[in-house]
């Protein structure tokens, strides 16, 4: 399944939410919107000193296949690394929190390539709406109206990574790597960390 996600160029993230952890299903994304085979199921504890989320093969979690963990203990400004099952480094990312205070934005990067991409909210007005939304008193804990969308450019402003958020009863995106440019376990970790980390 993991080899799958490696070059895969669309899947879709669906958070499943529990009592104690959050989960994430990544699926092929079809043609026509329709989701297919499992490509890999994550996991996120609540509540941990240390983020960390794992990604395994199936549902029963019994073959972990990557992850991506802080390198920090409660920092806001942690630098995630993504590692694949023997624990060597594919890529790494964090929030920009100096520019994410009105419009959400991250870095990522791959293991050993000074090469770093830019990822940011699609929609500044959306963006703005959102952050508006959260400041409110009692609507803040009902779920946001607002969709978000993020777009990821290399240097030259060539879109490696898109996310678009659905509609839905549960979170869903639908996530683009143009060209498979991008190492899907890479692309599944950003996806889930945009979910995950969003309020970090």
């Amino acid at each position: 399944m993991v080899s799958d996600l490696r070059s895969i160029e669309r899947f879709a993230v669906t958070q499943k939410i529990t009592l104690l952890v959050n989960r994430y299903e990544i699926r092929e994304l079809r043609p026509d919107g329709s989701t297919g085979d499992l490509l890999a199921f994550a996991q996120q504890k609540r509540l941990a000193f240390k983020e960390e989320v794992t990604f395994y093969a199936d549902e029963n979690r019994t073959e972990p296949v990557f992850s991506f963990k802080a390198r920090q203990r409660l920092d806001l400004g942690a630098t995630y690394d993504v590692q694949d099952a023997a624990g060597q480094t594919i890529g790494w990312f964090r929030k920009d929190f100096g520019k994410s205070l009105l419009r959400s934005s991250w870095h990522m990067g791959f293991a050993n390539s000074p090469v770093e991409l830019f990822g940011t909210e699609r929609n500044k007005n959306v963006a703005i709406a959102r952050r508006l939304w959260e400041f409110l008193p009692i609507v803040s804990d009902l779920p946001s109206p607002f969709v978000f969308h993020f777009d990821f450019t290399d240097p030259d402003g060539t879109v490696l990574l898109s996310s678009q958020r659905k509609r839905s009863l549960r979170d869903r995106y639908e996530v683009e790597v143009p060209g498979a440019r991008l190492d899907g376990r890479l692309a599944a970790a950003m996806a889930v960390a945009l979910d995950a980390l969003q309020s970090r």
